[in-house]
């Protein structure tokens, strides 16, 4: 990995300790207890809390969630090594984990866990397991643009004539996730003047909502993000989302990509037994049941659990193919780095 992609990753981990949102009664403090299963957790809080309460009910096994993002919980993890305190890692996308497991640091999941979820949502490599799923989407704002001038693809966003007229969360994990999956699809060629023209024609939000709102109250007409921001705000006050719909690209265009939610055991693990019970529960049908009936609005990967009515299919988004092994995070890292964005 180039030095200049290491400074970074590590000093995302500075941040650690101020990513989490706190609140959570199992959230760990400075001192983790080392007599509990310790969760590195990069998941949406509430899920992620009410995952673990009702597995320590149910297993009598005591839990406590370490909360961080994508990159600084994957930089942590690295930097920690074998001496990680870590149990389970849980992430929001797949590129970080993949950071986790080519270091070395990933156990093998149990091969009943991995056949708790449908065919690819696990990677080849069966060291993780997919917990979850969000869908790349383009909301768009009608009353700024007809249906007949939308992108056919994400990749034509880079043509000069949508300069300003497209925004994105170029900085978060979730859009670093959706190059990578430009990455795997197009090649490096096609993804790095794909990051010229969002250097040169996108607007950059700070995060997902602040796109989704800029696209509502007509800053831009489109934007990219992934679906359960639009589906979370259209469930409550529409406050962010009124005046926007949704386009799924589809026909595996890298547009229609599908993140996977990871779950993984550390090799260091101390409590490795209670580690794969965890995922095994959360990957299971009461936990992937929790998932679908909560307000996450995530897709549930679980054999036989059906994902919240709301959303588009799962199975109709004709999402490309792409083995989230070969997700490369740090070259996306990389770049982007060497475009200027980040």
């Amino acid at each position: 990995m180039p030095r200049r992609t290491v400074l970074i990753a590590l000093a995302t981990t500075a941040a650690l300790g101020l990513a989490g949102c706190g609140g959570g009664t199992l959230e760990a403090g400075k001192n983790l207890d080392p007599d509990k299963l310790t969760i590195y957790s990069a998941q949406h809080e509430n899920l992620t809390e009410a995952w673990a309460k009702k597995f320590q009910e149910e297993s009598g096994i005591k839990v406590q969630i370490r909360y961080g993002s994508d990159s600084s919980m994957g930089s942590q993890i690295v930097q920690e090594g074998s001496k990680s305190p870590a149990d389970v890692f849980l992430t929001e996308n797949s590129p970080a984990m993949t950071t986790v497991q080519r270091a070395g640091l990933l156990a093998p999941v149990d091969a009943s866990t991995i056949a708790q979820v449908g065919s690819g949502y696990a990677p080849s490599s069966k060291d993780w397991v997919g917990i979850a799923a969000r869908s790349t989407v383009l909301v768009y704002n009608p009353s700024k643009i007809s249906q007949a001038e939308l992108p056919k693809s994400i990749m034509d966003l880079q043509d000069p004539k949508w300069a300003g007229k497209w925004g994105a969360a170029a900085g978060g994990a979730d859009f670093q996730a959706i190059v990578s999956a430009i990455l795997a699809t197009q090649g490096e060629a096609k993804t790095a003047a794909w990051l010229k023209g969002l250097k040169d024609g996108a607007k950059v939000y700070q995060n997902n909502i602040a796109v989704m709102k800029a696209v509502n109250a007509g800053q831009v007409p489109v934007g990219i993000m992934y679906h359960y921001y639009w589906y979370r705000d259209q469930a409550l006050t529409k406050a962010g989302s009124a005046n926007t719909k949704l386009l799924y690209f589809r026909n595996q265009d890298p547009g229609a990509f599908v993140s996977i939610s990871g779950g993984a055991v550390l090799k260091s693990s101390k409590h490795a037994a209670n580690a794969q019970k965890f995922l095994a529960f959360i990957t299971g049908k009461e936990g992937q049941t929790m998932l679908a009936t909560s307000d996450a609005k995530e897709y549930a990967v679980g054999n036989g659990v059906a994902s919240d009515k709301a959303l588009e299919p799962l199975d109709s988004l004709q999402a490309p193919k792409v083995d989230p092994y070969t997700l490369n995070g740090p070259k996306v890292i990389e770049l982007m780095t060497a475009a200027g964005i980040l």
